[in-house]
């Protein structure tokens, strides 16, 4: 019944204004209206669903993770096709595709003369204000020393900055252990990009401009170099969460672990976390396959705008460094959701 029911409106689109003024469209699709849809590993999907979709509190969305939790289904693809429908939601803007990582850096319990750059938690008094101070006050100014607010230490302040980036990572300590953080914090002040600095005094052009080469850089230019990472006076404070399996990826936003190439961060004023997502990558290296919706991102806005986990370690990051990629991204609602979604926001 409800197949026969939804057919009637399988190409509908309401067109709503969105909080800012622009105008989201949304418009439903059919799977066979997916590119590759056939051709995807779905039960990963699904395992990936599993692992959020508990913490979805919405009646329609719990209802169905119950049921995955309950039958197990044995073909993702039906459960999928089962009980959802695909939705096209698009804000006006092209649509962009990112990847992010899991740093790994080398570190130390202890300060050492090698391991001498500190991760701090966060203060109390930078909660309690924002913005507190900027990243050159309080790394020069003496206020974050005695007070035992370090987690750990690391031999490389470049690395170091590229973590509070990525906002979690893993410090491989010397006994062959690992300690791993995650966001905890920051100090409010808006994020300026090393990058697009570098471009403006002329030292690269934008197409040449990468992780690596700021890495680079600044390594050959200590002095200048960290004048460049105080441009930026965004700050990221962590917090120790190394109960984390190591077999398991960092905790995304809703505090679970993520999952290589099958989780993204997304703008949550579009796409409710703990949603499947089908991406359609375009790109020297095209991708298809559904995701879930587990993760955010300071810099990731917008209906069309998403950034893919890569995984851990150096490889991981050499991949998610060179993604930035076109195509379309459909959120997959619960049937039910979907008919009570496109009514109320034409409202």
């Amino acid at each position: 019944m409800i197949r026969t029911v939804w057919a009637a409106v399988v190409a509908c689109s309401v067109m709503v204004g969105a909080v800012s003024g622009a105008e989201t469209t949304y418009k439903v699709l059919s799977f066979d209206e997916l590119d590759g849809w056939s051709d995807d590993d779905h039960n990963a999907a699904l395992d990936t669903f599993l692992n959020t979709c508990t913490d979805m509190d919405d009646p329609d969305w719990s209802s169905l993770c119950a049921v995955a939790q309950n039958q197990r289904p044995e073909n993702g693809r039906a459960f999928f096709e089962l009980f959802f429908k695909p939705v096209l939601i698009e804000d006006g803007k092209d649509a962009l595709f990112t990847g992010y990582f899991e740093p790994e850096l080398d570190g130390s319990r202890y300060p050492t003369p090698r391991f001498r750059y500190p991760l701090y938690k966060m203060p109390s008094e930078a909660r309690e204000a924002s913005p507190w101070l900027s990243r050159r006050q309080i790394l020069t100014s003496g206020i974050m020393d005695n007070r035992g607010l370090e987690i750990a230490w690391v031999d490389d302040p470049v690395e170091l900055f590229f973590l509070q980036i990525q906002g979690s990572g893993r410090i491989r300590l010397q006994n062959g252990s690992y300690l791993r953080v995650g966001y905890g914090g920051a100090n409010g002040h808006p994020y300026r990009s090393v990058g697009v600095e570098l471009v403006r005094r002329g030292v690269y052009q934008a197409h040449q401009v990468s992780a690596q080469v700021i890495r680079n850089w600044v390594r050959r230019n200590p002095l200048a170099g960290e004048e460049l990472l105080f441009h930026n006076p965004s700050y990221v404070f962590f917090r120790e969460v190394s109960r984390v399996p190591a077999d398991k990826g960092p905790l995304g936003a809703m505090n679970r672990s993520v999952t290589t190439l099958r989780s993204i961060a997304v703008d949550p004023a579009f796409v409710k976390l703990g949603a499947p997502v089908w991406v359609e990558k375009d790109g020297a290296n095209p991708m298809r396959r559904l995701m879930i919706a587990q993760d955010t991102g300071s810099a990731i806005k917008g209906a069309q705008r998403a950034d893919i986990f890569f995984g851990t370690g150096d490889a991981a990051g050499q991949a998610a460094g060179k993604l930035r990629d076109p195509g379309r991204m459909l959120v997959l609602l619960p049937i039910q959701r979907a008919y009570a979604l496109l009514p109320e926001t034409a409202l």
